[in-house]
C-alpha cells in the first residue's frame, strides 16, 4: 500500500491518509526495505535549494554557557551571559546544569528503544489531536505541511500533571526521571532569563510557564535520499522556552546573521532556545530564532528529546509584560490567551511565525 506512493497517478492528499492509517511511521518505511523516499517526503525545489545554500560549516559554534557554580556568587556573571544570548542569539548550550549524564543517556536510549520496537506495538499510540496524554506518531502537520518530513514522534505531556500509567512502559521509568530533572532545570533556567530581564526571580515561574510542559521524543531514520527532505521544517518554537537532549549525530541548525549554522553535540551538553511567546512577553528584548533539522544521512538513527515549557494558565491573558514598556518602548505586541494562540499553531504547518505575526502591533 504504502509502497505504492509516489508512482503514477500520483494523490498527494490519498497518499497522505495511505501512510498515516498504516501507522507505520518513518521507521516502518525504513524497516520495508525502500531504497528511495516516498513523494509525499520530497519537499518543493524552493525549500532544497535553500538546503544547500547559507549554510556556514565554518561559523563560530552556538555559544555555551557554563553553569557551575550556579547559586554563587558567579550566578550574577551567569546572568549577564544567560540574558546577551537571549537577546542577540535565541539559542546557546549550557554545561555542568545539574543532570548527570547517566539520566541523559538512559533518556536517549528509552525513547531510541520505543521506536524500535515492532509496528503493532507502536501502533496502540499512534493518535493525533490537541490535548492527547501520550501519542506516537509521525509529523504533527502532516496533513497541512507542503512535504512531510523524515522523522517519528513519541509525544507526553508532562504538565502540570503527568498521567504515569498511560505512558509506554518501555520508555515510563526514564520519562518520569527526566521530567523530574526538567522541572528543576527549568525553574533555575526561567529565573535567570527572568533577572535578565529586570524581574525578580520568579517572575517567569508565577506565570505558571513551568507547569504546562510537553515532551517530544524524537526519532530520526536513516534517509536513503537525504538530499531531497529534511528532518525537521524551518520553524520557530511557539512556547515560553526548549529544553533539548540531541544524541551525537548532529543535524540541529539554527539560523544567525541570516545563514545557517550547526549546533553540534557537545557530550553532557543541553540545547536551550527562546520561544516566541517569550520574544513577546519580553517585548522582543529576547529573540526567538528560526531554527531545522537536516535529513539524517548517517546508517544509524538520530534521537533527541525536546521539552518545552509552556504556561499551564491557558485562558490567562500574555502579552508584554507592564514593567517592559515604556514610552521609549511602547508595547510592540497585543494581548492574547494562549488557548487562542495555540489554536493558530495548530491549523497550519510548522513553518512560520504564527505567534509572532498574529500578535505584532
Amino acid at each position: 500500500m504504502v509502497a505504492n506512493i509516489g508512482e503514477q497517478g500520483y494523490d498527494r492528499a490519498e497518499e497522505v491518509k495511505q501512510f498515516d492509517d498504516s501507522k507505520l511511521g518513518v521507521k516502518g518505511l525504513v524497516d520495508s526495505g525502500l531504497s528511495s523516499i516516498p513523494q509525499i517526503f520530497i519537499h518543493p525545489p524552493e525549500t532544497l535549494q535553500q538546503l544547500q545554500s547559507k549554510t556556514r560549516p565554518d561559523a563560530q559554534p552556538i555559544p555555551t554557557i557554563d553553569l557551575s557554580d550556579l547559586h554563587s556568587d558567579r550566578r550574577f556573571a551567569i546572568v549577564d551571559q544567560v540574558s546577551a544570548l537571549c537577546r542577540n542569539f535565541g539559542f546557546f548550550q549550557i554545561t555542568n546544569h545539574g543532570i548527570p549524564s547517566v539520566v541523559m543517556d538512559r533518556t536517549i536510549a528509552a525513547i531510541k528503544v520505543f521506536h524500535e520496537q515492532p509496528t503493532e506495538v507502536k501502533a496502540q499510540f499512534y493518535r493525533r489531536g490537541r490535548g492527547l496524554g501520550v501519542s506516537y506518531l509521525s509529523n504533527v502537520d502532516l496533513y497541512k505541511a507542503k512535504a512531510a518530513s523524515w522523522r517519528d514522534t513519541l509525544q507526553v505531556r508532562l504538565g502540570p500533571v503527568l498521567a504515569v500509567a498511560d505512558v509506554p512502559e518501555v520508555c515510563r521509568d526514564e520519562i518520569v526521571a527526566w521530567n523530574r530533572e526538567i522541572q528543576r532545570l527549568g525553574e533555575d533556567l526561567l529565573g535567570l532569563m527572568s533577572e535578565g530581564l529586570g524581574l525578580r526571580t520568579e517572575k517567569l515561574k508565577d506565570m505558571t510557564c513551568l507547569k504546562g510542559r510537553v515532551m517530544l521524543g524524537h526519532y530520526y531514520p536513516p534517509c536513503p535520499q537525504p538530499d531531497l527532505t529534511v528532518g525537521l521544517t524551518s520553524h520557530s518554537d511557539p512556547g515560553v522556552l526548549t529544553i533539548l537532549l540531541q544524541d551525537h549525530i548532529g543535524g540541529l541548525q539554527v539560523k544567525h546573521d541570516g545563514a545557517w549554522v550547526d549546533v553540534k553535540p557537545i557530550p553532557g551538553a543541553l540545547v536551550i532556545n527562546v520561544g516566541d511567546l517569550l520574544q513577546i512577553i519580553s517585548n522582543e528584548e529576547y529573540k526567538s530564532v528560526d531554527h531545522r533539522v537536516l535529513a539524517n544521512p548517517h546508517h544509524e538513527p538520530r534521537v533527541s528529546v525536546a521539552v518545552f515549557l509552556n504556561p499551564s494558565n491557558r485562558e490567562g491573558l500574555f502579552g508584554p509584560l507592564p514593567e517592559l514598556v515604556s514610552p521609549e518602548k511602547p508595547a510592540l505586541y497585543k494581548e492574547f490567551k494562549f488557548s487562542e494562540f495555540m489554536t493558530r499553531v495548530f491549523s497550519k504547518e510548522l513553518s512560520g511565525k504564527s505567534l509572532v505575526n498574529y500578535s505584532k502591533l
